[in-house]
């Protein structure tokens, strides 16, 4: 039986369901009665604990851990917000498959495996490659300076991209899902998302991208605007997942909004998802506000040196694993925090307890 688009991403939304919060007395005094002060170890056990419920109550596992770096092109270049020419996002997709960036180093340093994605890319295929995923939706999106960036039909398309790749990886027995994004341009859509989603001002949530100077900042805070104003009916839609998809149509981008997917896909797998900076956040909040139990499942894996990151961090009352300044995207973030989630389920799994020990517990 043929399902349309529509209901296939409606039945998506309609099984991400929260965690089980009941589950959490349990794993908070497995992780108490280990062999150190309560709360020693800090966020790792957080996210030990976020692990715990995520998978049901089961002993957490971190592993097997994939990234998906995914890629599309934008019509806003046109208005001069990136320092590079709009051919480098192909020319990267081809340094992702050869495995000569840097989210290719972090994923082989950490042990997890990587696909890029072509969500919308300029242009036609890509040679066919076994970590390259052809799922262009179309050759990159409009101009959302002067109108929708995508039809709905578009933005459907690319976010139902995402959850076949979160189900693709649940059929290989991945837990732990990573978000990587590559986009000439990309940082205005994201900061045009978050403008919208949350409220937030373009001048207040405007960067330098790839290393705009004042003037070009203030130059893409103006083509923010115009998109804001062009799209206005969009912006002002209704609350609710109706509402979240007509302003990711109109302001997002193909890799955004199929990571916006991934996202939904991963929360209804009952997979972990770890958010990469900027872009990726910006997917994050989109998934978000179509539908908000994603929140359990995502990890905020670091604080993106653009500037209106933490605005929007605050927003969403989440707190970044790293800080390191990182401003690469990729996935480079997402993949250096699976490191800590293994580590988080490692101590949960093979930390002595204090009786199994012989250690003395803490008076009370």
């Amino acid at each position: 039986m043929h399902v349309s688009p529509d209901a296939a991403l409606a039945a998506v939304l309609e099984a991400i369901t929260p965690v089980d919060r009941a589950l959490a007395a349990t794993g908070q005094a497995h992780l108490d009665n280990l062999t150190k002060p309560q709360g020693s170890l800090g966020r790792l056990e957080e996210l030990a604990l976020q692990l715990y419920l995520v998978q049901g109550g089961a002993k957490p596992q971190a592993d097997p851990c994939r990234v998906y770096t995914v890629a599309g092109d934008h019509g806003v270049v046109a208005e001069g917000v990136s320092l590079f020419p709009q051919e480098v996002t192909r020319q990267m997709v081809a340094n992702f498959v050869t495995g000569g960036a840097g989210i290719n180093v972090l994923a082989r340093t950490v042990g997890a495996e990587l696909f890029v994605v072509d969500a919308g890319c300029l242009g036609g295929g890509f040679d066919a490659h076994p970590n390259l995923i052809q799922g262009k939706v179309a050759p990159g999106t409009a101009n959302l300076a002067v109108g929708p960036a995508m039809t709905r039909e578009q933005c459907v398309a690319a976010l139902l991209l995402g959850v076949d790749l979160a189900d693709r990886a649940q059929a290989a027995g991945v837990r732990v899902l990573g978000t990587g994004d590559m986009g000439i341009g990309n940082t205005t859509p994201s900061t045009a998302l978050y403008c919208a989603y949350l409220g937030l001002d373009p001048a207040d949530m405007t960067g330098p991208g790839t290393g705009l100077d004042k003037s070009g900042v203030d130059r893409k805070a103006g083509v923010i605007r115009r998109g804001l104003a062009a799209n206005a009916s969009a912006v002002r839609s209704a609350s609710g997942p109706n509402g979240a998809l007509a302003i990711l149509a109109a302001l997002g981008g193909l890799e955004i909004a199929c990571l916006a997917g991934l996202i939904l896909g991963g929360a209804k797998n009952r997979q972990l998802v770890c958010v990469d900076g900027f872009i990726s956040t910006a997917a994050c909040v989109a998934a978000w506000k179509l539908a908000p139990a994603t929140a359990d499942y995502t990890v905020l894996a670091h604080a993106s040196a653009e500037p209106g990151h933490s605005l929007a961090l605050k927003k969403m009352g989440k707190a970044p694993l790293l800080d390191l300044g990182l401003r690469l995207g990729e996935g480079t973030g997402a993949a250096i925090a699976m490191f800590l989630l293994r580590s988080a389920a490692a101590i949960y799994n093979d930390m002595a307890s204090f009786a199994s020990a012989g250690v003395s517990a803490a008076a009370e």
